[in-house]
C-alpha cells in the first residue's frame, strides 16, 4: 500500500502542472482566436484550409499589437491617440470607464513606471503576521493630506492562490522590507501557497 500510495502522489506530480498548463494554454488560445472574427468570411483560416487550426487568433493579436504599437510610437500616432484621448473624454459614462481603465494600463505596462517592479514583505493582516506584497507606487491626492508628512508606499497584497484578489493597502515605508527577489519568483511563491521557493536575486 505504501509504495502504491507513493506512485500516484508521483503521478499527481506530474500530471497535475501538465493538465493546468495545457488548461491555461487552451482557454488563452481560445480566447485570443475570437481576434478571427473580425477578418472578412472568405479570410478565415478555418475557410482557407478546411479545417479549424487553433493559434491563428494569437498570431493575429500579436501583429495587431504591433502594427498599433508602432504607429502610435511615431509623431502622428501620437497626436491621433492624443485625439482620440480628448474624444473619448467627452463621452459621458464613456470618459469614466476609459479614464479609470486607461491610468491604470499606462501605470502598469508603462517602461517609466514603478508598478509591481518590487516585491516587498509586510506585516498583514496584523502585526507578526508576514506575507508579500507589491509595491504599486505612492499614495496620492487627498490622501496624503492625512498621513502627516510620513513616507508611505502604495502596496497589493495578494491572496493565494489567486493573486488576482487581493487588497490595496498603503503602509510606512520603513514598515515594508524590500526583498532581494524578482517580482515573478515572489508571484510564484504566493501561488504556490510557499510551496515554490524562491531564489535571491542581486539588486
Amino acid at each position: 500500500m505504501h509504495a502504491l500510495r507513493k506512485w500516484l502522489l508521483a503521478g499527481l506530480l506530474v500530471i497535475v502542472p501538465v493538465a493546468i498548463t495545457l488548461a491555461v494554454l487552451r482557454w488563452v488560445i481560445d480566447t485570443l482566436d475570437q481576434t478571427l472574427l473580425i477578418l472578412p468570411a472568405d479570410w478565415q483560416p478555418d475557410r482557407v484550409f478546411g479545417i479549424h487550426i487553433p493559434g491563428f487568433g494569437v498570431v493575429l493579436t500579436l501583429a495587431i499589437l504591433l502594427v498599433v504599437g508602432a504607429a502610435a510610437s511615431n509623431f502622428i500616432g501620437k497626436k491621433l491617440v492624443g485625439l482620440g484621448d480628448r474624444v473619448v473624454s467627452r463621452i459621458p459614462v464613456v470618459r469614466g470607464i476609459y479614464s479609470s481603465v486607461k491610468q491604470v494600463s499606462d501605470t502598469l505596462f508603462s517602461e517609466s513606471g514603478n508598478a509591481f517592479r518590487t516585491a516587498v514583505l509586510v506585516q498583514w493582516p496584523r502585526a507578526d503576521v508576514w506575507t508579500i506584497g507589491f509595491v504599486t507606487g505612492t499614495p496620492g491626492g487627498d490622501v496624503v493630506n492625512y498621513l502627516h508628512g510620513e513616507d508611505y508606499l502604495s502596496v497589493y497584497v495578494p491572496t493565494t492562490p489567486n493573486p488576482t484578489g487581493g487588497y490595496f493597502v498603503m503602509l510606512r515605508k520603513s514598515d515594508c522590507i524590500e526583498l532581494k527577489m524578482s517580482v515573478d519568483d515572489a508571484l510564484k511563491y504566493v501561488v504556490s501557497m510557499g510551496v515554490v521557493s524562491p531564489g535571491i536575486t542581486n539588486r
